[in-house]
């Protein structure tokens, strides 16, 4: 590492760790906010929101917004490729993307695709640590990421313009409408990413080959005020895209992958005397089809078609206790070349309960049982509480079971799939502690969390792969954020930053589950003046066994990438914005998966029209 290298890491360790957008979620106001049971039911936990501004300074996918802003670790087979998490030391199927409250992991693989997600289309992106399984079902066992389409009702009318474009012919764009009245609001908007990404390897022969991708999106949210009491939402969104997938060596096969996915979701919202209800009705589709030789014509595919209804109805008992009632069903419906033609139907029913004991101090009680036709669900629950001290500490505590159900592709994948597999499960602590004084905000969290019936593949007797319930997992770790602002004249300084410290233990072995690195950090440090803005990104991930038995001679080395931009307005009313943008500064060999490098240095120039 060279002396400038360390000197930016050493400079963002003193200053940093921002809260990247404070630890709690506010109310707007005239805002239709898409998620109410994040906002009224979390809050003895950590929320983390990453405003539109944010959303914008990074690269278009949920991947690098995610990566340089918070304490989540990603394994990314090359930049655009296939993208999982690892929350809190979790496996990426223990972690929920959140669509405007319907959670949208897929069905057939138990994921999301972080590469899959573009950011731009959101008003704000929340993420919330820990466990959130009673609200939002499968999978919420390391913590939730939340996109919101948020409809605002008062007179507005806007265009608004995004091109980046950058080396290896990378082209992210989109362009969206916004128009509103007191009754009526639309969004509308369009993107498009792309790129050859054809880079040159940093410190050795060759080039990335086989890695062009693309995808398109579509997103619509409309929202009506029937009246003082009642509104209606759509929120819609179609997804297409294509990924070759990059070659680890000059002979390998060329292969690519293609998805199409669409959301739907229609809600009603009615309050009448002391009651708010809310009805959720959802369809939503994926499907891929899979060249193992793009060269020839046949391909596998698959695809699950899920139906989703929800009833959420809230009642103020007083102006201090708030109970919440959840009703809802889902029928999932697959096909595809290894799962045949499978269904199955699930029925859940969730209560939750709020009480303000004084101004200072209040608690949540929570509680979720299912029942399914394909498995045994546990009895779920959280537990949580805050306090706040004074203005300058509060604290929070919260206990919690979640749980994970098998996916298609583990109970009725032909020849190895297991039918009479059981949902994993957990019990997680977490405490709290949020400091704020005068500009500067502090929140620090610490956790346990005990894991059981972890789904894994493995041989059988006659050496086909299959899918049992086998290990037990310890993990416990903490986190801390830390943000802090600062006005000269018309200066503006502005530090934030994230780090994460995780010891995710295989109970057995008593090592490391791979893939889980022990230390992450990332920092921001920007500047504004006028109408001119400048950023330094920083994120540093330590070193990651990529085996069970935590082989030194399999270990990824630790690596520290930079990112640098600056951009200025051109229009007195701040309608047209350029700008330029360095992302790996210092031109770091790393990657977070074996043989699938990353790229070095590279530039990218972006214009903003808003109008």
């Amino acid at each position: 590492m060279t002396l400038k290298k360390r000197f930016a890491f050493c400079l963002l360790l003193l200053c940093q760790i921002i809260l990247a957008q404070h630890d709690s979620v506010t109310k707007l106001k005239e805002v239709v906010v898409s998620d109410t049971n994040l906002k009224n039911f979390s809050n003895t936990q950590s929320v983390q929101r990453l405003s539109d501004s944010l959303i914008n300074k990074n690269q278009a996918s949920l991947t690098s917004l995610l990566n340089y802003n918070t304490v989540i670790y990603f394994k990314e087979n090359g930049l655009g490729m296939t993208s999982s998490p690892s929350f809190r030391g979790t496996t990426s199927q223990q972690t929920v993307v959140v669509w405007n409250g319907i959670n949208i992991n897929s069905q057939l693989l138990g994921q999301t695709d972080f590469n899959t997600i573009s950011t731009r289309s959101f008003n704000s992106i929340d993420v919330k640590a820990g466990g959130g399984s009673v609200v939002y079902g499968s999978g919420a066992i390391g913590g939730t990421i939340h996109l919101n389409n948020e409809l605002k009702f008062t007179d507005t009318f806007k265009n608004d313009l995004q091109i980046n474009y950058g080396d290896f012919n990378t082209l992210s764009a989109i362009y969206g409408i916004t128009a509103a009245t007191k009754k009526i609001s639309l969004d509308v908007s369009f993107t498009r990413n792309s790129s050859d990404n054809d880079f040159k390897f940093v410190g050795q022969e060759g080039r990335n080959t086989n890695g062009q991708y693309y995808n398109n999106v579509l997103d619509v949210a409309f929202g009506y005020k029937i009246n003082t009491t009642n509104s209606i939402k759509l929120y819609s969104q179609v997804y297409d895209g294509e990924r070759h997938f990059s070659l680890t060596s000059p002979n390998a096969t060329k292969t690519k992958y293609q998805d199409y996915n669409t959301r739907n979701l229609l809600t009603w919202t009615s309050s009448f005397s002391k009651f708010n209800s809310n009805l959720k009705l959802a369809y939503i589709t994926e499907h891929y089809n899979y060249f193992e030789d793009i060269k020839r014509d046949g391909f596998t595919s698959g695809g699950v078609k899920s139906f989703i209804g929800k009833y959420d109805i809230d009642y103020e008992l007083s102006s201090k206790i708030k109970v919440s009632t959840i009703l809802d069903y889902t029928k999932n419906s697959g096909i595809g070349s290894g799962i045949g033609k499978s269904s199955r139907e699930i029925g859940g029913v969730s209560v939750l309960f709020k009480h303000m004991l004084t101004e200072k101090w209040n608690y949540e009680i929570s509680g979720r049982k299912e029942i399914s036709d394909v498995y045994k669900s546990p009895i779920l629950f959280s537990v949580g509480s805050r306090y706040n001290f004074s203005d300058f500490y509060q604290f929070k505590l919260n206990l919690s079971r979640n749980y994970r159900v098998p996916t298609f592709n583990d109970l009725y994948w032909e020849g190895s799939g297991n039918p009479d597999l059981r949902p994993e499960s957990s019990y997680q602590a977490e405490i709290g502690n949020q400091f704020k004084y005068k500009n500067l905000r502090l929140s620090i969290t610490g956790y346990a969390m005990k894991i059981k019936d972890m789904i894994r593949w493995l041989p059988n007797n006659s050496g086909n792969w299959s899918p049992v319930n086998t290990d037990k997992v310890s993990i416990y770790g903490a986190e801390a954020l830390l943000g802090w602002q600062k006005n000269v004249n018309k200066h503006t300084f502005d530090f934030s930053g994230t780090y994460a410290y995780t010891v995710s233990l295989d109970d057995t072995t008593n090592k490391q589950l791979f893939y889980v690195p022990y230390h992450k950090l990332t920092g921001s440090l920007s500047y504004y003046y006028k109408k001119l803005s400048a950023y330094y990104q920083i994120m540093y991930t330590g070193e990651i066994f990529t085996t069970s038995d935590n082989n030194p001679k399999y270990i990824l080395d630790a690596y520290n990438v930079s990112n640098v931009g600056i951009d200025y307005n051109f229009s007195k009313k701040k309608i047209c914005k350029i700008g330029f943008k360095v992302a790996n500064l210092w031109n770091e060999k790393y990657e977070a998966l074996p043989s699938r490098f990353m790229p070095g240095r590279n530039l990218s120039i972006y214009l903003n029209l808003n109008y």
